[in-house]
């Protein structure tokens, strides 16, 4: 029943153009997102009652760790694109590396370029890794969110094909095939960012930045999950299609954050309760 099927919008992949200064949607995505995190991070640091006392960093500490995690973001997030997804083709075209606004980011290297910039950070400020960790990954749904919206935006990354009686299917202009298919960068929007988002927002209300490590235990955990959930409706990409046991680059990449964010968690909660803020008299 193709009639059901809903039109892909016809999104300009530029969203801002003065002359010749031009800003996509997903460096726009990029820059908005760690703008609201740094703003979220900030509120966080601010309200006393939900660390047990004082925040373990300043605001002023904050601010200067934004140039680092941004490094680490987009140094971590290209070289793992170069190296878990195309890495071939980069052998073959090195200078590709630097077309940064051609695409090509992966979030499991942009993660770990931003624990090398929670960990150099915390060493050189003497604040805990773990609790700095905890704020990065607090606020790290809201980039998640943009950064999927924008892969729809851009009608990049999508879903696999399915059933034309799917009421949201949807044809993306730049498919081949031309298939109905899962618009699946809204499934991981929802998942990896409202979803993911909402779960630590609950976490940190019932005191959970008391125990270091707990967020990010938890960040690491529910994204490996809901990344391996996405994966199951996400086109793989191309050049490398199914891996091992039918599995995808993303859900390979997915397994080791599973088995840390428990080992996390469970550390996390081995610590002890949080001690009872009392009260002023």
């Amino acid at each position: 029943m193709p009639f059901l099927l809903i039109d892909f919008p016809a999104f300009k992949p530029i969203a801002v153009e003065i002359g010749p200064f031009a800003i996509r949607w997903y460096a726009l995505a990029y820059i908005c997102g760690i703008v609201f995190g740094w703003l979220y991070a900030r509120s966080l640091l601010k309200k006393e009652r939900l660390w047990g006392g004082p925040a373990p960093m300043s605001l002023v500490q904050i601010d200067d760790f934004i140039l680092w995690v941004t490094l680490g973001i987009i140094l971590g997030g290209r070289t793992g694109y170069v190296l878990f997804y195309n890495l071939p083709f980069f052998i073959d075209h090195p200078a590709a590396i630097f077309r940064l606004w051609e695409g090509g980011m992966s979030f499991h290297g942009g993660f770990l370029g931003c624990v090398v910039a929670v960990m150099w950070f915390a060493y050189r400020n003497g604040i805990s890794i773990l609790s700095l960790g905890d704020i990065t990954t607090a606020v790290a749904p809201v980039g998640l969110l943009l950064g999927r919206i924008a892969n729809f935006i851009n009608g990049e990354l999508w879903g696999r094909a399915t059933d034309p009686s799917l009421p949201w299917a949807m044809i993306f202009p730049n498919d081949p095939t031309q298939l109905p298919r899962h618009p699946s960068q809204l499934y991981e929007a929802g998942m990896e960012g409202i979803l993911l988002f909402t779960v630590l927002a609950i976490m940190i209300r019932f005191g959970a930045l008391k125990r270091p490590g707990m967020i990010l235990g938890s960040f690491i955990l529910i994204y490996g999950l809901t990344r391996t959930i996405g994966e199951h409706f996400r086109e793989p990409d191309a050049q490398l299609g199914y891996l091992w046991g039918g599995l995808t680059m993303g859900m390979l990449l997915s397994i080791p954050m599973l088995i840390v964010g428990i080992l996390l968690i469970v550390l996390a909660v081995r610590r002890g309760a949080p001690k009872p803020i009392e009260a002023v008299r």
